[in-house]
């Protein structure tokens, strides 16, 4: 087992590793930029390296400061969290020629799931349903408008180094494709310093569910069910529940079987998750695979009683998987606290934390950084806290999230507790009845303020 391991990360994520670490008697190194110089990751951490200013690319983004934090404090692995260089097939390539464990899959198959046009490929040679569309990368406007055609509009046009909903434009018709794709590629350009595009047919009223799956180092793989991430804005998940009110024992099943199937042909090791969207006939078709621990998985642990981040750090030093495929018990219900304004089209909310109570309870489980006196920075992702509730059914989780989401005050910035609060007396959600287009009909006139 390792002795040290740096988190390359940050707030909610970087504090549960250490968590972890502790409780496996493993020290633990955190690195932070000057803004972060007063969070919990840092003050709990054994050990703590400022690796930079507040910008990203000079501090959590930048492989030669954390390679250097690791080499000063003697780090034998780095576990990169979500987000930042996590699915980074250069920094695990770099890892590995230090001797440091990165604790994620190897660069080759960062390199073969990182670019989701490789990772479709891919999954289409491994025979996972994949969505109708292009054979890797566009080679212009006319290629594309001929394969639209082809398929049938409307198309999505996607950044293939794409995230976070960045890079995507829908497409109606041949006449609005020129100004799309210029559109796509200056995003593209802009968020990934890479302009490249595929095209995917545009599945109607999809859900977005996801397996997570985890694979040893020795070939066994077993998957942890589902996840339904359908509640989105922008393409940025906002609520996540286990399991998915639209699932059935088969469809599981299935999804399940494909999703091995895909990571087995890759070589996969460690934790990860195999994303499908899945039409309302329960046809599924595989999106992406994110090739890290997720926001969302507390969720899946919730209803499986399975600690993730452990079991990643224990694959990553050599551990045999010794544990059967599990299926859920009971219902558990994810949804993120942002620094926004549910009020003003979701603006940023920074600033400082002037009262928080958290809320607790059976069932209940918080995982944030922030604390009465926090401030809450402007460089970074705007979520704040994870509120997580487990019940014995959909019904009970709900009534319990909307229990939990009144205790839950945050004062000084904006939040998106009054907008989860609405969601939840919302019949159509309650009824389990949305798509990944949910919001774009949600009746924001329902949000009240916080008395």
């Amino acid at each position: 087992m390792f002795q040290k391991i740096l988190i390359a990360n940050r707030g909610e994520i970087a504090l549960s590793i250490i968590r972890v670490c502790k409780e496996m008697g493993i020290k633990t190194v955190a690195v932070y930029s000057t803004a972060d110089r007063d969070s919990l990751h840092v003050r709990f951490a054994d050990e703590a390296v400022c690796i930079g200013p507040p910008s990203s690319s000079l501090s959590y983004l930048s492989i030669p400061s954390i390679i250097a934090a690791a080499e000063v404090t003697n780090s034998n692995a780095i576990h990169p969290g979500y987000g930042f260089l996590s699915e980074n097939e250069k920094f695990a390539s770099i890892c590995e020629e230090y001797g440091i464990k990165f604790i994620g899959p190897s660069a080759t198959v960062i390199s073969k799931m990182g670019d989701k046009s490789t990772a479709k490929e891919s999954m289409r040679r491994a025979g996972v349903p994949t969505v109708p569309g292009s054979d890797g990368l566009l080679e212009s406007v006319e290629a594309g408008i001929h394969l639209a055609n082809e398929i049938g509009f409307p198309v999505l046009l996607k950044a293939t180094a794409g995230g976070g909903g960045k890079g995507i434009k829908l497409v109606y018709t041949p006449d609005e494709f020129q100004q799309k794709w210029t559109e796509a590629r200056k995003e593209a350009l802009a968020f990934f310093g890479n302009d490249g595009l595929y095209l995917e047919k545009y599945i109607e009223e999809p859900r977005h569910i996801e397996i997570q799956i985890v694979a040893d180092q020795y070939g066994k793989v077993i998957h942890l069910s589902e996840r339904d991430c359908s509640i989105q804005r922008r393409h940025q998940k906002l609520v996540e529940e286990a399991p998915s009110p639209f699932m059935t024992d088969e469809l599981r099943q299935k999804m399940a079987e494909e999703a091995i199937k895909g990571v087995t042909f890759i070589g996969y090791e460690g934790v990860g998750t195999m994303e499908f969207l899945v039409d309302k006939h329960r046809n599924f078709y595989f999106m992406e695979m994110n090739t890290r621990i997720q926001v969302e998985y507390p969720a899946t642990e919730a209803v499986t009683g399975f600690n993730l981040l452990r079991t990643q750090i224990e694959i990553a030093a050599g551990r045999p998987l010794n544990l059967p495929s599990v299926y859920p018990q009971g219902h558990a219900i994810e949804v993120r606290i942002n620094a926004e304004d549910p009020f003003n089209n979701f603006r940023p909310s920074p600033g400082k934390i002037t009262h928080l109570h958290l809320p607790g309870g059976r069932g209940v489980t918080i995982a944030s950084h922030i604390y009465a006196g926090y401030m809450v920075p402007s460089n970074y992702d705007a979520m704040i806290a994870k509120l997580i509730v487990r019940a014995g059914t959909r019904v009970g989780a709900i009534a319990r999230m909307k229990r939990a989401l009144e205790e839950f005050i945050v004062e000084g910035i904006q939040t998106t507790i009054p907008f989860h609060l609405a969601l939840m007396d919302n019949e159509q959600f309650q009824q389990g009845n949305f798509t990944t287009q949910f919001l774009e009909t949600f009746d924001f006139s329902q949000l009240k303020y916080p008395e």
